[in-house]
């Protein structure tokens, strides 16, 4: 089992550059799930998109981006609940190895 680096309470990683693949395996496996390449795709879009803008995108964004990105098979809101849970936003930038989203209660 891969250790986990500091997290903050909620399991945010403390510091990005401690993000390896299989850090993203141990947090969802954490919670539950398995990494498919859906999620890793996604995954990497929010990191693309944390690069570029400098935060991690809300869910509207999320979808959006998903969407543009990688179709409309994954760009939708039910579609990234299936695979992230009922705050896919959050739970994505969590498993991306972001700090929690500001706009995340």
């Amino acid at each position: 089992m891969t250790a986990l680096p500091p997290q903050d309470p909620e399991g945010f990683l403390l510091n990005r550059a401690d993000w390896t693949r299989e850090i993203a395996g141990a947090l969802a496996a954490a919670e539950g799930r398995t990494l498919t390449e859906d999620h890793r795709a996604v995954i990497s879009l929010v990191q693309d998109f944390y690069d570029r803008y400098g935060i991690a995108p809300n869910n509207r964004a999320l979808v959006r981006a998903v969407k543009t990105a990688l179709g409309p098979a994954l760009g939708s809101s039910m579609a990234l609940m299936k695979l992230f849970g009922g705050a896919p936003a959050k739970t994505v930038a969590k498993y991306a190895g972001l700090a929690k989203p500001p706009h995340c209660l």
